[in-house]
């Protein structure tokens, strides 16, 4: 009967017409369903014959009988491992010329019925280490890290396919409508191998260079690293720069190439070059896409085979690193750990090691993908805490916990501080909005370590404070995050970095704001240079090298990676590039130059401190530190641009830019002129001539004692970047 079932399946597609074959089709699922005793080759031989049905059929209901049979294979199926014969139906799948039509059948077989999920998760606290793997995703921006994530939450069977959505761990609104993932996250994935069920922690990371702190602490946190490439774009900046990172975290790397799919893949030209970087052969390279969802379950048996196992002493007093941190508005500050030694349980009084602060836990879980909480943790394990905590303070990045009945002495090693490299005066439109700002402050504090401010006071603004923050899009990402979680309205001064100012009497500033830059004598200053790398096609090169040198770079090495991709290495001013020196690379390059960039120390630079004078005073807010052959092009651009701004004046208002007591740039605002002498018809012209005069004489009595009014949207406008400025009225 088996035999005969099948001989008439793989024969439907030659039926005379399409009301017969769906017939045998309905009739075939019933007789399919009541087979419990079915060989494996059968069910192989009757997926062969529907896949083939499906291929040369187009029509609507003989398409749903298809679903309705492969829906009974997969009852019938339920728990039998068809690994092998669906790896073979794969490659028919992606090579047959209806490739685009089978695509979405090729991940349903994937994940409904040919997926070794496990079919129950390992229990948290009780999990033995070497079932357990802990590794992170690491990649340029935009190589598809979260989508190859979203894929493995799939394939696990932890969200159901009703409730999956695209970026799924990325939590804030402002990841998902930019398509960047700012926060690290991390989920708990059950996997069997070999009859044997594994318990995947993953952390998905983000990309930018401005996040590499959170990549350094989830790389802590684990022993492997996914090396995720674009089959498309090939080895970037960021691509090098998180693969050195692991490696000297001295982690398990797996090579993969991602965006199979996409008909610009080159998959043998970039597997080759990462053989090249990390050592192996071009074969070791997996190639999958997250998008379909080929190749991922391949990657994470892999990750089971490559990936060691922890090695924590269970034993030993309970050590948990804090990796991160959020607070919650209901439960308060919720950590999370990757436990090192021992165990942590519910209820349990908990210290922390660096302020010796004892808490009762009141909720231990994990992740999977949403809070599950659970009796406890045990070493090598990856969790969250929850100890009714509302101080930001108290949960602090990179600190050891540990039970207070039986303390550990020694405290890990924590995590390097992450330091700013531009500073940023945040100052609210609405005084009255000062505290609420600094509430709000202190919570993005907890759950973005990198974050820094002190309260600062302007004469323009009022009262704020002067935050420190990684790169740009960093100060972007948190006002934002001000405005829109805490309903805050905010001004954000122009960006500057750090400066070191020493006088003629040897006298030593930090300087962090223009405003801050010491009067008198100037003997030497200091600004921090970094060290950029930049990828880009062999093309670009001379392009690339203009915009450098405009920028007052100074190169250090060029290296070829590949026949037709370059890899430059600079030194140039951090001042240089903050503001939209990316930009520019990437419009050069027309998108595919890639940046990244270290600290590389202080070098003297011949730069001066530009004044805006208003009337004679000085605005401390659009002060500005710049080279100073480039002083007086910002002087003549910012009076020129709040010329505009600010509006007429019963009186004539002079804009001025001066460099220490030299005027280098003027724009003045005209009065605003009444006609006095509308109502004289005639007459004598001394009495016309006294009526200006007098009129003459209040407008500099007026200007004698008043003050110059400026909008507060001028402040945003005139703050705002002169490139960007000019591109908008472009556009």
């Amino acid at each position: 009967m088996n035999d005969t079932l099948a001989y008439s399946l793989v024969n439907l597609p030659v039926c005379s017409n399409e009301r017969s074959r769906s017939c045998s089709l309905v009739a075939g699922c019933a007789c399919i369903a009541h087979c419990t005793d079915c060989r494996l080759d059968l069910g192989l031989n009757c997926l062969v014959a529907v896949l083939g049905l499906l291929v040369s059929s187009d029509a609507l209901d003989l398409g749903l009988d298809v679903c309705h049979v492969l829906l009974s294979l997969a009852k019938i199926f339920c728990g039998v491992n068809l690994r092998e014969q669906s790896k073979t139906l794969s490659v028919w799948l992606l090579s047959s010329k209806h490739r685009g039509r089978m695509t979405w059948l090729h991940s349903s077989i994937n994940e409904v019925y040919l997926s070794p999920r496990a079919r129950s998760a390992l229990e948290p606290s009780l999990t033995d280490q070497d079932q357990i793997r802990n590794f992170c995703i690491i990649a340029h921006i935009d190589h598809g890290k979260s989508t190859l994530a979203d894929r493995m939450l799939q394939l696990t069977g932890i969200v159901d396919d009703r409730q999956m959505r695209a970026q799924y761990l990325d939590r804030m609104d402002i990841e998902r409508e930019r398509g960047i993932t700012i926060k690290s996250q991390a989920v708990r994935l059950p996997w069997e191998f070999n009859n044997e069920t594994f318990a995947l922690n993953m952390i998905d990371t983000p990309g930018h260079v401005d996040f590499t702190y959170e990549v350094s602490r989830s790389l802590a946190a684990c022993e492997g690293a996914v090396l995720l490439v674009d089959a498309a774009q090939g080895i970037e900046a960021q691509t090098l720069a998180n693969l050195y990172l692991a490696m000297e975290n001295d982690l398990e790397i797996i090579p993969v190439l991602n965006k199979i799919d996409l008909p610009a893949a080159q998959t043998e030209k970039y597997a080759e070059e990462l053989a090249n970087l990390i050592g192996g052969s071009p074969d070791d390279c997996l190639r999958v896409s997250g998008k379909t969802g080929v190749g991922v379950e391949e990657l994470l048996d892999r990750i089971v085979q490559r990936v060691p196992a922890p090695k924590g002493d269970i034993n030993a007093p309970a050590r948990a690193m804090i990796f991160d941190s959020v607070y919650d508005s209901y439960r308060g500050v919720v950590t999370y750990v990757r436990m090192i030694d021992g165990r942590l349980s519910s209820r349990e009084q908990i210290q922390m090691m660096s302020t010796r602060a004892v808490h009762e836990l009141l909720e231990i879980g994990v992740i999977s993908p949403e809070p599950v909480v659970t009796k406890g943790l045990s070493a090598g394990e990856v969790g969250y805490l929850i100890t009714g905590v509302k101080d930001v303070r108290l949960s602090k990045v990179g600190d050891t916990v540990t039970t207070k009945d039986k303390p550990a002495t020694v405290s890990l090693k924590g995590y390097a501080e992450p330091k700013p490299m531009v500073f940023s005066g945040i100052y609210p439109i609405d005084g009255s909005d000062y505290p609420n700002l600094r509430e709000a402050l202190d919570k993005l504090r907890l759950s973005d370590a990198s974050l820094v401010y002190e309260p600062e006071t302007s004469a323009a603004l009022g009262f704020g404070f002067r935050c420190g923050f990684l790169g740009l899009l960093h100060l972007e990402i948190i006002t934002e995050r001000l405005e829109r979680e805490f309903n805050l309205s905010l001004i954000a001064t122009a960006p500057s970095v750090v400066y070191q100012v020493t006088r003629e009497d040897n006298t030593e500033f930090i300087v962090t704001n223009p405003s801050e830059f010491p009067e008198g004598k100037i003997k030497v200053v200091k600004e921090p240079i970094v060290k950029a790398t930049i990828l880009s096609p062999k093309d670009y090169v001379g392009t690339i090298m203009d915009l450098c040198q405009t920028r007052r770079g100074t190169m250090i090495d060029m290296q070829y990676l590949g026949e037709d991709r370059v890899q430059l290495r600079y030194q140039l001013p951090l001042a240089e590039i903050v503001f939209d020196f990316f930009d520019q690379l990437k419009s050069k390059t027309q998108g595919y130059g890639s940046l990244d960039y270290e600290e590389a120390g202080y070098l003297p630079g011949d730069l001066v401190k530009v004044d805006l004078l208003l009337q004679g005073e000085k605005v401390d807010a659009f002060s500005s530190i710049v080279h100073k052959d480039k002083a007086y092009g910002h002087g003549t651009k910012i009076t020129a641009k709040l010329r505009e701004l600010i509006p007429r004046q019963q009186f004539e208002v002079p804009i001025q830019a001066a460099v220490g007591s030299r005027i280098i740039a003027r724009e003045s605002v005209r009065a605003v002129r009444k006609d006095v002498l509308a109502k004289c018809y005639g007459g004598d012209i001394s009495r016309k001539r006294k009526l200006l005069e007098k009129q003459k004489e209040g407008k500099k009595r007026m200007k004698m004692v008043g003050r110059v009014e400026v909008p507060q949207d001028a402040f945003i406008k005139a703050l705002s970047s002169d490139e960007t400025s000019s591109t908008e009225k472009k556009k």
